[in-house]
């Protein structure tokens, strides 16, 4: 790829051809571009879930500053992926990627550097968020000008496979190289990887840039950015500031209750006014930050849910599997990488070799399959945790049947978005379906974090006060604090200050072992609730992807 006649022949590659010319050619390096780009983003998670011990030993963490870890990527980048959409439509989809790579290389040097917690997740989660706003709008956004036709399908293959799949394998490299040189080195060299990234951008063959007349929507992005914003980060908040009842540690009261649901409801306002405004902004201009071919085509609200749901196992991942395995079945961060490679090899083969060896398997059917698989891997995996351990071997097979479920979904879901819209709204979608995937994180990190966190505390105080062996004095004591998921050690060592008999702190460890055990259980229920929800999304997709207009979008998808 080298050759200046070879660049040549992939530029020439990537202009609109006929069918039968297009059904020869396959550029193979701009979509390891942009695997290696969804696998950066993706791996970035990664990276967190296997840092858990070193972020609470060496930072301080608690499991609040965790969950708010986890948070933060999906906070900004959801607050301002539609943004990035639009802005790649804009102003031309490579310059995005590159600045989406610079923003990324920043936020993981931050990271490295970090002196505490706070400067961790406000700082380098933040521009890590930023980046990936645009970056993974790019890489969405690109495939629909490079490919056309089944290697459209079969480059959404490969990207949903990197989202799942490939970026398995940075976890357990990481996970390695955390074990012997600690979490710093780790997020320097994924600083190093984006820069890498940056650098790769500029050998992506050249496409057609949209023609819109149309200036920046300032008004658009910041009542997306706002609303988003404060969707999330009220879901983010609830087990740290109160459900209903605000906890002492809320920064302020709402009528006595706690902030977190009417963040989430005046968030939730500002993106109804959005969308009226941008309703009149398409209709004025043709073009709008969120196109209403989003909002009102089913089965684009169906490929969206989709990739909600994906992105839901990675909450599921940093929030119940990683500290329960970490934390109370003393798991290395080496060996927490290996689920991630577990669960990404079976991704890779089905999210690839699905598109590749049936391009014309039914998507309704594929991504019905893939939500069924899902429910089993939760179940499955909730009976692979113990009262102090883990079953290994469960874990493992919970794992591969994770990665065969994510990757019937992938395969699919970015392709039912593109088929059911043009080719501008196809190319502007990464934006909408990045916010789909952020929603789905912090949906696993905010809902189930509230279950796990608020079940521990409320069963563990319950079960205190109902002891014999307990007095009230000490459960008195016990139930002031906030329990959160901690293993058997770090427990004893919470409850140090309580003036307890050693056979009632004895009986303390035992029942707090029980409860989060209990809860953590109860919690990969309700993440299979969410999954299950998924199956009636699933009306809206129909096979050939035909719009109402009556439109074929791989028709309309090509260039003049």
């Amino acid at each position: 790829m080298t050759s200046i006649a070879q660049s040549t022949k992939a530029v020439a590659a990537a202009r609109p051809t006929s069918r039968s010319e297009s059904a020869t050619r396959f550029l193979v390096f701009p979509v390891v571009t942009l695997i290696l780009a969804q696998m950066g983003t993706s791996g970035d998670n990664g990276a967190l879930a296997i840092a858990t011990s070193a972020l609470t030993t060496q930072l301080h963490a608690n499991m609040a500053s965790i969950q708010l870890s986890n948070m933060m990527y999906p906070l900004i980048a959801g607050s301002f992926m539609v943004a990035g959409g639009f802005i790649g439509t804009l102003f031309g989809w490579k310059r995005t990627f590159r600045t989406g790579a610079v923003l990324c290389a920043i936020g993981e040097l931050i990271s490295a550097l970090s002196p505490n917690i706070d400067v961790f997740n406000w700082g380098g989660r933040t521009f890590v968020g930023l980046g990936a706003s645009l970056l993974i709008p790019s890489v969405l956004g690109l495939i629909p000008k490079i490919y056309r036709g089944s290697q459209r399908t079969l480059a959404f293959g490969c990207v949903g496979a990197a989202a799942g799949g490939f970026s398995s394998f940075l976890p357990l490299a990481l996970g390695i190289v955390m074990g012997l040189s600690g979490f710093r080195v780790v997020y320097g060299v994924l600083a190093a990887y984006f820069v890498m990234l940056l650098l790769l951008s500029f050998r992506l063959p050249k496409i057609t840039k949209t023609e819109v007349n149309h200036k920046f929507d300032v008004l658009g992005v910041t009542l997306a950015a706002i609303g988003f914003f404060l969707v999330l980060f009220g879901l983010s908040r609830i087990s740290a500031w109160g459900l209903a009842k605000a906890f002492p540690q809320a920064p302020f009261t709402v009528f006595g209750m706690s902030p977190a649901i009417p963040l989430v409801v005046i968030g939730t306002v500002v993106l109804v006014v959005l969308g009226i405004v941008e309703k009149g902004v398409e209709e004025r201009n043709g073009v709008a930050l969120l196109p209403q071919s989003f909002l009102k085509t089913p089965q684009v609200l169906a490929g969206l849910y989709a990739w909600l749901i994906t992105f839901l196992f990675l909450g599921v991942q940093g929030i119940l599997m990683g500290p329960y395995l970490q934390l109370v079945a003393g798991w290395s961060p080496a060996k927490v990488g290996v689920i991630s490679v577990l669960s990404g090899l079976p991704t890779i083969i089905v999210a690839i070799g699905l598109p590749k060896l049936l391009p014309k398997a039914n998507p309704k059917r594929v991504i019905q399959l893939g939500y069924v698989v899902m429910i089993a891997a939760l179940f499955i995996r909730s009976f692979s945790i113990t009262l102090h351990s883990a079953i290994d071997w469960l874990v493992f097979v919970g794992t591969i049947v994770t990665g065969i479920g994510v990757g019937l979904i992938n395969s699919q879901a970015s392709n039912v978005v593109a088929l059911a819209v043009n080719e501008r709204d196809a190319s502007q979608s990464g934006g909408v379906q990045g916010v789909a995937r952020n929603i789905g994180q912090a949906l696993g990190v905010g809902i189930l974090g509230a279950v796990l966190l608020f079940g521990i505390t409320a069963n563990v105080g319950n079960a205190v006060r109902q002891s014999t062996v307990i007095s009230p004095e000490v459960a008195n004591a016990v139930t002031s604090k906030s329990i959160t998921l901690v293993g058997d050690r770090q427990f004893e060592q919470e409850i140090a200050d309580v003036n307890a008999t050693p056979a009632e702190k004895a009986e303390l460890v035992r029942i707090n072992a029980q409860e989060r055990y209990d809860v953590t259980r109860s919690a990969y229920i309700v993440a299979a609730a969410i999954v299950a929800f998924g199956l009636f999304t699933t009306r809206g997709i129909t096979k050939t992807g035909i719009t109402q207009t009556g439109n074929d979008p791989e028709d309309a998808g090509k260039s003049s």
